[in-house]
């Protein structure tokens, strides 16, 4: 089963450009990292307070860990290619339509809700597809596909910045969805999984040598503390990651007063480390244990949460620190809560089981936009929304302490 072809070439080759796809493709997808660029110029141009502006990204993050869920379902039926073009076309129609609004509902209604869904039905392709291309290669391929998502707003930060400053931040939105809807459709086309049984020529899979300690499927796992532990700290992570993402250049301007395009070099600067804390996170939640995993990252969010509470106008370095410590704890949280998943529940019924515990990343983007948003809308300043971080954090070290633990069979 070793001599399939792919991209005209023998397989072992021609599967890496599923990962290049992948990864061309998580670049798109993943520039909803970069909308704290749009934050600030929709705002005034809409006239909307904090909270308004902080609606779409919150929307956008909730349905698409909705859609994850959902486009998880659908893909046996209708196969990856055509699954992650429909899913294309809606993230770039989301993105062209958000280029009309006249006030946040509307924005909210097309980049949120359209956006963010169609980002979800396609996200879990790229995955699905090179999982099975590389059961060899797996944690690596993965890895690499997920670091378009994460290090994104890199590449489209600058993008979104130059086009603002250009043409405003409407016509942005409108040329940004358009190249998405085409570069998306057309990375999709060859998407396809292998033949049943392919395996790479030369390759032996490893014999298991212990069947998994345990195996639960979602109804066994929701009965188990260690389930809602995991879900209230994958929770508790990504409401201060994703919190701080959206207001990232909107701090940098209003807070320490730096320059807007000096604030979108500086998102794509986190961009990196929110793509390295992915495997950085995801090696030492193998190595060590879930447990330390997660109490080490709410450390970090202590203390850049109180980092940003000292903070002032001028205080770059600090920011710049405090904010690279949120956006790599959002990457490492990526990491460690699939990593859990298997560790804790086994590895049969982990797509599913992975659908349910990822509910919390939306949680945690829809309570992080509130947060946001009222300390602005309230206080006067996002400063105030590291009280509440600093706080969650030392929860969270609480419930990592206690709850993450091996699950027993009774």
């Amino acid at each position: 089963m070793g001599d399939e072809k792919v991209f005209g070439m023998p397989a072992e080759k021609g599967r890496w450009m599923f990962v290049v796809l992948g990864f061309i493709i998580n670049i798109c997808l993943g520039s909803v990292y970069a909308y704290s660029v749009f934050r600030g110029p929709v705002q005034k141009l809409l006239n909307m307070n904090a909270t308004e502006a902080g609606m779409p990204f919150m929307v956008f993050l909730a349905l698409f860990a909705t859609m994850v869920f959902f486009g998880g379902q659908v893909m046996a039926k209708l196969g990856p290619k055509m699954l992650g073009i429909i899913g294309g076309v809606i993230v770039g129609v989301g993105w062209m339509l958000a280029s009309f609004s006249s006030n946040y509902i509307f924005l909210t209604v097309t980049y949120g809700i359209i956006g963010g869904g169609g980002v979800g039905l396609a996200y879990g392709v790229p995955l699905a597809v090179v999982g099975r291309w590389f059961p060899d290669k797996r944690g690596l391929a993965l890895g690499l596909t997920l670091a378009g998502f994460g290090g994104s707003p890199f590449v489209s930060a600058n993008v979104a910045a130059a086009l603002i400053k250009a043409v405003g931040p409407m016509s942005t939105f409108f040329y940004m969805g358009a190249a998405f809807l085409v570069i998306l459709a057309v990375c999709f086309i060859p998407f396809r999984f292998p033949a049943d049984g392919w395996k790479p020529a030369g390759w032996t899979p490893p014999a298991t040598a212990a069947a998994s300690a345990i195996d639960l499927n979602m109804g066994e796992m929701v009965k188990t503390s260690t389930f809602w532990g995991l879900f209230l700290c994958y929770t508790i992570g990504c409401l201060a990651g994703l919190m701080a993402i959206g207001i990232s250049a909107s701090v940098a301007q209003e807070v320490i007063q730096i320059a807007p395009a000096t604030a979108a070099t500086l998102v794509g600067v986190f961009a990196i480390f929110n793509g390295v804390g992915r495997p950085l996170f995801g090696t030492l939640t193998d190595k060590l244990s879930p447990k330390t995993a997660a109490v080490l990252s709410f450390a970090i969010i202590l203390v850049c949460s109180l980092g940003m509470l000292a903070a002032g106008p001028g205080a770059v370095m600090l920011y710049t620190l405090c904010f690279v410590g949120f956006w790599l704890c959002l990457g490492g949280w990526l990491a460690i809560a699939p990593t859990a998943t298997t560790i804790f529940f086994g590895v049969k019924n982990y797509a599913k089981n992975y659908g349910l515990v990822y509910f919390a990343y939306g949680i945690g983007a829809i309570l992080g936009g509130i947060i946001a948003g009222q300390a602005k809308d309230t206080f006067g300043s996002f400063t105030f929304a590291f009280y509440p971080t600093a706080g969650l954090a030392v929860v969270g070290m609480v419930i990592a302490w206690f709850m993450l633990k091996p699950v027993k069979r009774a």
